[in-house]
Formats: structure tokens, C-alpha cells, sequence
């Protein structure tokens, strides 16, 4: 890899703001996203980290209506629950905006302005229904009825959770409000604003089929979206809605919109420019700060600009975002690798928000430290099809990889030097064959996890991270230096030597998947250095003889059938 350093603009799609994640969610972008920026910033790398909460939309106001709070102080409140949640999964964010944050509003508006001077917006009157008890037009997710296809009595006029049939809300039986229950609808015609996306099509078409890194799964969507069908339609931008962004071209009132708000699709990922402003602005820096990382006349031209998220977002972040960006016609930072996930399904079926169903994120940081749910989710990424999360497979996992073999390593090597050459690193000896076997050993796995790292490719690393602890087990069954010790000391101390160092190693190498682990491994050895090992041979020698160290505390509990068995019945339906 280029030793040089570079500059890394990571974006993970971000989260709605109705509730609660799940472990999927997790996965499907947070966390790999967290991985990538802790091992570039580990490289030596600037790294601009962002990610916000998505609080525009129906969802918004459904889920704030059901809690019986105002939109804006359930939004605040949800925010801080989920910047909370992050934190105990020690996700490095460098910024956790809000898409509801003056920035946003800003940056919608003026990209909006921007793409009706460039003659890509278009006015279209539709037909829209209109509840009378409510005095509003209904956006689909506000209308419920029986479906068509199906007969499932609560599908919404967007589509039916039963059977999945997207749906108009016009073709639903006895439709009614989802805010008041009225039947008292009406088809009535409104106005909105279209992304004429279609005029942007071959641009959208070239710049893809230039991407010819990425993965299988995002350019496939893309694609389809493309050109299956009608292929790319214009989209609808705006809402009759009381929450969101309100219409406006640039800092001046759009005639005609009056009362309407952009659609939460195409404020929410000019988020990540306006999170990186609102980064900024709290910090009292100026404008060119937050313009260097996405405006190529103000040298973002020397970005890499990489976004993780789930397979949903991806006909978003591949066409529309793209589409707003491109259309603009300013020297804004497109995107330059993105990478998608599949999902993970829970314990023979889905992750349910609705039900209640699976393991969600405050509940999963109350039975487990974040490192176990961070290993097993990013070793288990679900990156070329679903995953799936059974209780079984978590307690195999975690005890075999993190206690019994990383846990046991740690534990093993320590305990030993304290009994008999005290809690210092050891004197004497040098290194023979099995030490050399071993260095070369680990130099080949570190070349080959950093080339996983650097192309995202998650499980793999993870993979070889894992065989990197076993080689330092194999490496104490060959040496066995509880053995050797009886008869000569010297070649135990040489042993235990580098097997201390190699902790450290571990350390920093594990940090970018378990980071409070690699903080108490450090912490033990009493050193803060966790620099890369670029220079293996002298990674190895970094604690001198004469360092002290303490024995450190369990690394990693195992978990036990009891409790496995508990967490599988608490976690099968209906969410405490």
C-alpha cells in the first residue's frame, strides 16, 4: 500500500430517526464504515468521518404521533438516544449530524435553486388524496387499506408489508388516514417539483460504467434501475407535508410551493455535505475547512470519497444523490466507491422493527461489551449474499475466536512471564528457527490483511485477522515454554519476549474490529504506542527487556448455554 498520506471522506448512510436500530442495521453501514475509517486513520491517513440522523419524512411524524410528542422534540430526543448508541459501539465518527439542522435546510435549498437554473426541475400537477377530517393531502405512508393482491387489512398506500406488492394509494380497499382513521378521502390534484433524473441519464449511465472496481451488488442495482422498464424516471422532490425542508429555490420563496417541503429522499444525503459543515461550525472553523473535502476547486480533488450502506440505498446513492450533485454543474465531490451490503436476517427469519423481533442496538450494549456483537457482525458482513444471526453461531464464534484464542493467547503468556520471570519482559535468549518461522509467518498474514482492509473486503480481513491469533497459539505449542524453562530459561525468556510483543501487535492490528480490547491489551503492556507495523522486525522488539506489564483482567467471557438460551427467548418476538 502507498505510504504516503491520503484523504479519506467516509459517509455511512444514515439512520431514520422513528426508533430504535437493529443489529442489521448496524451492519449494513455504520459499523463496516466505522472499520474502514479506523484503519485509514491507523495508516496515517486524514479521515473525515460523517454520518446524521435521518429525520424528515413520514416516519417522522408517524413515530413522533405515536409517542405523543411534537416532531421536533422527538427528533431531538431520538437523536440523542441514537448519538449514544454509537458511542457505546464506539463508532469514531468525526461528525454525528442532523438532517433537520439549519446546514441541511441551506444546502437542500441551494442545491434545489441551483438545479432549476440548469432547467432540471419540472412542475407537475398530480393526483394526490386529500383528507378532509385532517385539513391535509396524505403522503402514502399516511394511508391504510386493505390490499388488492393479499387481503392484509393494514398495507399503506406505498406498499403492503405482507405481501410486499408496491401499491398507489388509489388502488387500496376501504382506504382510510393512518393519523386519524377518517374514510373521508378524496382524490384532489397538487403540485410538485420533479428531478428531471431522465435528462441525466447517459451522464449517470457513463460515470457508472467507468466504476469498474465496485462491487457486483451496487452497480447491478444501479443498472436495473437504469434500464429495466421505463428505466430512469424523473422523481418526485417535494411533499405536502408540515415537516421537513421548506421549498424554496436558493434563499427565495418557489412560487406555487407554499406550505410544501422537500421529499426527505432528496434532502437526506445533502447531509453529508451539510454534516461536515455542521462539523465545522461547531468547531468555529472556516468554510474552507468543510470545502476542502467536497469541492474539487478547493482541493478535494485529492479525496477518496467512499460510502458504505445497505442494498436499499443504493438505487439513491448511485442515481439520485449522483443526479443533484451532477446537476448542479458546480465542482462538487461525487462519490468514488460504494460500498453496499446485503442483509442480515435473524434466527430463521427477519429483523422486525414493527414486531419487535431480534436483538436491538441499547438492548444488545445491556447484555454484551460492543466488541462481541463488532467482531461477529463485521466477520459475519453480509457482503456477497443475506447473513443470517442465530444464537448458536454468536456463542460458537465469540468463544472460540475472542476467548479461546485471542482471550487465551493474551492470558496464557502473561500469567506464565509473571510466575516465573516476574510481570517485566523478559532477559536472555535470542531468536532461533521457530522465531524466524513465525516473523515470516506473520509478515506474509499482515501484507494480506492490509490488502483486504484496503479493498473492503471485511470477512476475508477478518479472516486473516483471526489467523494471525492462531499463529501466535500454534507458535506456544511448538515453543512450549512452560517446558523449556525446567531446563533452559534463557530460550523460554526469548520465547515469552516476543510473545509479549506480539500482543502488542494484536493490539493495534485488532483495534480497527474490537477497539476496547486493543485499549486494555495496551493498557496491560503499559505502552501507547500502537503505531502501524510497517517495520515488522522492529514491531517486535518495541518492549524492551526490563518493560513492565500487569496481567491483564479476562479479555473476553465466554458465553455460556444459560445464557444463550435465555437471550434466544427474550429476543424471539414482541420488544420489551
Amino acid at each position: 500500500m502507498d505510504s504516503r498520506m491520503a484523504r479519506y471522506l467516509i459517509t455511512s448512510a444514515i439512520p431514520y430517526i422513528n426508533g430504535i436500530k437493529h443489529l442489521g442495521t448496524l451492519i449494513g453501514s455504520q459499523l463496516p464504515a466505522d472499520l474502514y475509517a479506523r484503519y485509514m486513520r491507523a495508516r496515517g491517513h486524514e479521515v473525515m468521518f460523517i454520518c446524521a440522523t435521518d429525520e424528515h419524512g413520514t416516519p417522522a411524524e408517524l413515530a413522533a404521533a405515536k409517542a405523543g410528542k411534537p416532531v421536533a422534540e422527538f427528533c431531538a430526543e431520538m437523536h440523542g438516544v441514537q448519538a449514544q448508541i454509537a458511542k457505546g459501539f464506539r463508532l469514531s465518527f468525526d461528525h454525528f449530524g442532523r438532517s433537520s439542522s439549519p446546514q441541511n435546510h441551506a444546502m437542500t435549498q441551494y442545491f434545489a435553486g441551483k438545479l432549476a437554473d440548469n432547467g432540471l426541475i419540472q412542475e407537475v400537477t398530480e393526483e394526490q388524496v386529500y383528507s378532509k377530517a385532517d385539513g391535509r393531502f396524505l403522503p402514502d405512508r399516511y394511508i391504510e387499506g386493505t390490499c388488492p393482491n393479499c387481503g392484509y387489512d393494514r398495507a399503506r398506500g406505498d406498499q403492503c408489508e405482507n405481501c410486499t406488492k408496491q401499491l398507489n394509494p388509489t388502488e387500496l380497499i376501504d382506504p382510510r388516514s393512518a393519523i386519524s382513521g377518517s374514510t373521508d378521502l378524496e382524490v384532489r390534484q397538487t403540485k410538485h417539483l420533479y428531478l428531471r433524473q431522465s435528462a441525466l441519464k447517459d451522464d449517470l449511465d457513463a460515470w457508472i460504467d467507468a466504476k469498474t472496481d465496485w462491487p457486483v451488488l451496487t452497480t447491478s442495482i444501479a443498472k436495473k434501475w437504469l434500464h429495466d422498464g421505463d428505466g430512469l424516471r424523473d422523481r418526485g422532490i417535494t411533499r405536502d407535508l408540515d415537516w421537513g425542508v421548506p421549498v424554496k429555490n436558493g434563499d427565495k420563496e418557489w412560487p406555487g410551493m407554499e406550505g410544501k417541503v422537500f421529499y426527505v429522499w432528496f434532502d437526506a444525503p445533502i447531509e453529508y455535505i451539510a454534516g461536515t459543515r455542521e462539523w465545522a461550525d461547531a468547531a468555529g472553523r472556516p468554510d474552507a475547512d468543510w470545502q476542502r473535502w467536497w469541492r474539487t476547486d478547493m482541493g478535494a480533488d485529492d479525496v477518496t470519497y467512499v460510502q458504505f450502506m445497505g442494498k436499499d440505498n443504493v438505487p439513491f446513492h448511485t442515481l439520485s444523490f449522483p443526479a443533484t450533485i451532477m446537476g448542479s454543474n458546480e465542482p462538487w465531490k461525487l462519490v468514488d466507491y460504494i460500498k453496499s451490503f446485503n442483509f442480515l436476517n435473524y434466527d430463521g427469519g427477519q429483523f422486525s422493527t414493527s414486531q419487535g423481533r431480534g436483538v436491538f442496538l441499547d438492548q444488545a450494549l445491556e447484555i454484551l461489551p460492543a466488541d462481541y456483537w463488532r467482531w461477529w457482525l463485521l466477520s459475519h458482513a453480509p457482503e456477497t449474499s443475506d447473513s443470517e444471526f442465530t444464537w448458536e453461531q454468536f456463542q460458537t464464534d465469540v468463544n472460540k475466536d475472542l476467548a479461546d484464542v485471542l482471550g487465551n493467547f493474551v492470558s496464557r503468556v502473561t500469567k506464565f512471564c509473571r510466575s516465573k520471570f516476574g510481570e517485566a519482559v523478559p532477559e536472555g535468549g535470542e531468536n532461533g528457527p521457530d522465531e524466524i518461522a513465525l516473523i515470516e509467518r506473520l509478515k506474509s498474514g499482515l501484507a494480506t490483511y492490509e490488502a483486504h482492509m484496503q479493498a473492503m473486503e471485511i470477512r476475508k480481513a477478518a479472516g486473516e485477522l483471526r489467523a494471525l491469533w492462531v499463529a501466535g497459539n500454534e507458535y506456544l505449542q511448538v515453543t512450549q515454554p512452560w517446558a523449556v524453562f525446567k531446563t533452559d530459561p534463557d530460550r523460554a525468556a526469548a520465547v515469552i519476549r516476543l510473545s509479549l510483543n506480539l500482543i502488542r501487535f494484536y493490539a493495534v492490528l485488532s483495534a480497527p474490529f474490537i477497539p476496547d480490547a486493543s485499549a486494555s491489551m495496551l493498557s496491560a503492556l503499559k505502552t501507547e504506542d500502537d503505531n502501524w507495523p510497517d517495520d515488522l522486525d522492529a514491531a517486535l522488539t518495541t518492549l524492551p527487556a526490563g518493560h513492565t506489564f500487569e496481567v491483564p483482567e479476562v479479555l473476553f467471557a465466554k458465553i455460556t448455554d444459560d445464557q444463550r438460551a435465555e437471550w434466544q427467548e427474550r429476543f424471539a418476538g414482541t420488544r420489551d
